[in-house]
């Protein structure tokens, strides 16, 4: 079963910057290929889902990272955590890896 992915303001607009720079074409399409995976399966091996601890939900949620990138500088990842509906994904941000 699939889950709805829900985009915050931030992540809505990170999304579009990476769509329309024709220097970040090959990372957003890296992004895109992870937010299918991320709504057909949070667990999916290549996101390489795991828990952040250094922030919470804003209803104190847990939130993940799942990987979009790997093994690239400035990799890009994904914060999202579940809710709020069933099988709802809230993608908080989209943001290269320091």
């Amino acid at each position: 079963m699939k889950f709805t992915l829900v985009f915050t303001e931030t992540a809505k607009e990170t999304l579009k910057e990476l769509k329309h720079s024709k220097n970040l074409q090959k990372r957003y399409k890296a992004v895109e290929k992870s937010l299918r995976y991320l709504s057909e399966n949070p667990k999916h091996p290549s996101l390489q889902t795991h828990k952040y601890a250094s922030i919470a939900g804003p209803k104190g949620e847990e939130v993940f990272e799942a990987y979009a990138q790997q093994d690239t500088p400035a990799s890009y990842r994904i914060f999202f955590f579940y809710g709020p509906q069933n099988r709802s994904i809230t993608i908080i941000a989209v943001t290269p890896y320091p």
